[in-house]
């Protein structure tokens, strides 16, 4: 298949891709619990609108409202069985909004992970975690997706298996992993292993990168491991939460500015990332302080720890590191 992410990139420096689409429903009225992906068929509206919003903040490229869309994750609703109508609903909303933009903006179709551990540490069998995903793919695709983009996967075998259900479609494929406690997955995988496992996929993902994660600054050091390990001509994803969570009135809210956001934007671009957006927490403002910021502001240095820090917050200790003791007042 053609892979229409490059050829767009051929066109310009960087890729915005969108925010939040959970956050964003939140904010119309989703319920705590509910599933963002019923309001393809219940709220389509709502759900258009939140893409329009990415669309014109700047956004290149949107995801489909299709995170929690396969059979594993619909089963929590007891909508297990409606995989193939909820999925291919989703990427034809993003796919009108996509055309009616006047410009050129890539739907890309969702795929989060199943929530179930994948063996031989857990129950799921990678068969019929990859059957699951393949279901998923092929409405995506029937709904007039560009890409599959496969997020917030932690684990090796449910990255492989994701993969080869999203390559029954033929449908170039991205995938980011999410890296959190000490720079690591949670099943322990750093950027540069994560990157290694590319070779041994079912199908080569066309691009590779971060997303989610503890925050921002976190989320450019991930950039920078994955670009240790890549090789001339890959291309690097960013995709981080906006700011750190907080609970209150009984909600999460992420405490990252629009001003924080551009900060995060552009150093993910120096970092080496080449499509670049947010994850829980980012909305239409933050979207559009990022487009802002990266078309007005000259590219610079790979950033290291210490601007990091200054620009973005604290990063976690890395693995190994003595911890600092506080000095104790003589006497």
């Amino acid at each position: 298949m053609p892979d229409p992410l490059r050829a767009l990139l051929a066109t310009r420096p960087v890729l915005i891709a969108d925010g939040a689409m959970g956050t964003s429903l939140f904010a119309e009225g989703l319920e705590t619990g509910g599933s963002p992906e019923l309001w393809n068929l219940e709220r389509p509206g709502r759900v258009r609108a939140v893409h329009a919003s990415f669309v014109a903040a700047g956004s290149d490229l949107i995801l489909t409202n299709s995170f929690g869309g396969n059979r594993y994750r619909l089963l929590l609703h007891g909508n297990q069985d409606r995989v193939a109508e909820l999925n291919r609903a989703a990427a034809r909303i993003a796919r009108a909004v996509a055309d009616a933009a006047g410009r050129r903006v890539l739907v890309a179709g969702s795929m989060g992970p199943t929530g179930e551990l994948f063996a031989p540490i857990g129950a799921l069998d990678p068969a019929a975690g990859a059957a699951a995903f393949a279901a998923q793919a092929e409405a995506l695709a029937a709904g007039g997706c560009d890409l599959l983009w496969i997020e917030t996967v932690s684990g090796a075998e449910e990255l492989a298996a994701a993969v080869a259900g999203a390559a029954t479609t033929g449908l170039p494929i991205v995938a980011t992993m999410t890296f959190d406690t000490h720079g690591r997955t949670m099943m322990g995988l750093t950027p540069e292993a994560a990157l290694g496992l590319r070779d041994a996929l079912p199908a080569r993902p066309v691009a590779f990168g971060a997303n989610c994660g503890i925050g921002p600054a976190q989320l450019v050091e991930s950039v920078l491991g994955l670009m240790r390990a890549a090789a001339p001509g890959d291309l690097i994803v960013a995709k981080g939460n906006c700011g750190v969570p907080h609970y209150r009135e009984g909600r999460i809210h992420y405490d990252g500015t629009p001003e924080v956001m551009a900060a995060y934007a552009c150093m993910a671009r120096d970092a080496g990332a080449r499509v670049i957006g947010g994850c829980c927490g980012t909305t239409a403002a933050h979207v559009r302080a990022m487009a802002d910021a990266l078309a007005t502001r000259p590219p610079g240095p790979a950033p290291d720890r210490a601007a990091i820090e200054a620009a973005l917050g604290p990063l976690p200790a890395p693995p190994g590191a003595a911890p600092v003791r506080p000095r104790r007042r003589r006497a």
